[in-house]
């Protein structure tokens, strides 16, 4: 079987346009062949397509270089679809496979071949049409890269037409929300908004209509279970292939962590410049305090070293070398290490009762606090004048630990504070959050007396804290 041109007839009159040149004009790759695979025609496509022009009447069933199975497997000429045409008379449409060209680059194609037939019934041979799916192959694996992102991301990635009806919700979604993907598409995205931020989506609606994307807009959101998340939101459109918006793309992010990171942030950064002002007193009050007992530069000098050595060992207790607050150690050493920046004279502080060890975030949290009660002393209270007494008792009753920290003999107290001041808030945060005890306090005349009270037994707290083994 051969394709030929129709002869030419009179210029007055032209022929119709000859099936050669129709073929050849067409954009796809498409060849004949007789009834025993030899090529009988080709077009210019088609070369473009194998990168190599064959041989009419030589070349067999294909005019590629080398053949493979679209899982890479090599597929020899002879079981290509159009020797499977041949062989079973009949036509092969969508068979997909894979043509390497002479420089080594692979294309995946789409072939069609359909027998051709005479009269009787007589196979004649081939035709076959050639589709180049690479630019669907590198649209497939996008389309596989960007779902496997979506579904791999911890965001919540939510999709919604312009109704505002969700059409795509990933697992990220999920997680956030609570809704399972089948709860979830085909519901409006406003059952998460919350009833007092009901204007938020139209809003965004009409903003993402003109083309216009949302990036980290904060807002909340409402879960499944009623609860409300804190949340960074980008919106962004969504465009068919003839760039006409269809949809949007939200991205939502949980900042919950976030915002408690900043509240703890800000808290420390009060702590810090409330910390540094305490050592700037402390020094003063160490300084003053060490001159009245030494009579030469150099004796002070090393009662100042000392004294200011033990608050930087204090300091240690709190933080171990690695950073962390897990360096273990006993409530009364710990007692002791704080408060002796503060004392001059060791008689007049008095430790006693029971004692326990102490680990983990308990030392940073006992710390702060007994440095709080220890800087108030030597500032305000018993430790601030010669006279002044501080008598700290402990006692374990059960799961409960009981410290008492008693001053006498300080300075007159004409009316108790009436204003919380920093370490008044610390003081209950840290009991009250952090060790899950109560703080009391009652301003005596000639001092102030503090009962914290904490489980040691608790399955909160219980951890940072054991009994004293005998040795």
């Amino acid at each position: 079987m051969s394709l030929r041109s129709v002869p030419d007839s009179d210029p007055a009159n032209p022929p119709a346009l000859g099936l050669h040149a129709v073929l050849e004009a067409l954009p796809e790759a498409v060849y004949t062949t007789d009834a025993q695979g030899k090529l009988t025609f080709f077009n210019s496509a088609a070369v473009a397509l194998w990168g190599l022009r064959p041989q009419v009447g030589i070349s067999q069933f294909c005019g590629s270089w080398k053949l493979f199975e679209p899982d890479g497997t090599p597929l020899p000429h002879h079981e290509s679809p159009v020797a499977m045409t041949l062989k079973e008379r009949r036509a092969l449409r969508g068979a997909e496979i894979i043509t390497e060209r002479p420089d080594g680059s692979r294309v995946r194609l789409l072939a069609n071949p359909v027998p051709i037939f005479g009269e009787a019934g007589v196979l004649l041979g081939v035709v076959n049409l050639l589709t180049d799916l690479s630019e669907q192959t590198v649209a497939d694996e996008s389309a596989l890269r960007h779902n496997a992102i979506v579904e791999s991301s911890d965001d919540a990635i939510i999709a919604k037409d312009l109704n505002g009806t969700i059409i795509n919700w990933n697992p990220g979604a999920q997680r956030l929300f609570g809704y399972t993907a089948d709860e979830a598409i085909g519901r409006p995205v406003a059952m998460l908004i919350p009833l007092d931020r009901t204007d938020e989506e139209p809003d965004i609606l009409q903003r993402i209509r003109r083309g216009e994307r949302i990036e980290h807009y904060e807002t909340l959101r409402r879960r499944k279970d009623g609860s409300l998340v804190e949340i960074s939101l980008s919106v962004s459109p969504i465009r068919n292939r003839q760039g006409r918006i269809i949809g949007a793309a939200k991205i939502a992010r949980d900042i919950t962590e976030r915002r408690k990171a900043e509240a703890q942030k800000n808290l420390l950064l009060r702590e810090m410049d409330h910390r540094v002002k305490n050592l700037f007193a402390l020094a003063n009050g160490v300084i003053s305090l060490s001159a009245r007992s030494t009579s030469t530069a150099a004796e002070l000098a090393s009662v100042v070293t000392a004294r200011m050595n033990a608050l930087a060992k204090a300091h240690a207790l709190t933080i171990a070398q690695d950073g962390s607050s897990e360096q273990p150690t006993t409530l009364h050493t710990l007692i002791q290490t704080i408060i002796a920046p503060y004392t001059g004279d060791e008689e007049r502080v008095l430790l006693s009762g029971a004692d326990i060890n102490i680990s983990g975030s308990a030392v940073t949290s006992f710390a702060l606090l007994l440095h709080e009660f220890a800087t108030n002393a030597a500032k305000y209270g018993a430790l601030s004048c010669p006279e002044g007494r501080l008598d700290i008792a402990c006692e374990q009753d059960g799961e409960r630990f009981i410290l008492t920290w008693n001053e006498s003999n300080g300075p007159l107290i004409q009316h108790p504070p009436t204003t919380s001041g920093f370490g008044t808030l610390l003081a209950k945060a840290t009991v009250r959050g952090q060790l899950h005890g109560e703080i009391s306090r009652d301003w005596q005349h000639d001092g102030l007396r503090i009962r914290l009270v904490f489980q040691v037994g608790s399955t909160r707290a219980g951890s940072h804290f054991s009994p004293i083994t005998p040795v």
